[in-house]
């Protein structure tokens, strides 16, 4: 089974490492990044992330 997420981070309180690091910790692994186009000129981090169970 696979899942994409979009992993972002506008700032350090605004951002979704948690959720990717719960899904890391309850077993799913890691297959691909990508980088993701931002825009609207407010330095955020887009980038979308596979991973497999």
């Amino acid at each position: 089974m696979q899942k994409a997420i979009v992993v972002y981070f506008l700032t350090e309180k605004k951002n979704n490492l948690e959720e990717l690091n719960e899904l890391l910790n309850t077993g799913w692994k890691l297959i691909s990044q990508s980088a993701m186009g931002g825009g609207g000129g407010n330095n955020a981090v887009y980038s979308l992330v596979i991973l497999e169970k």
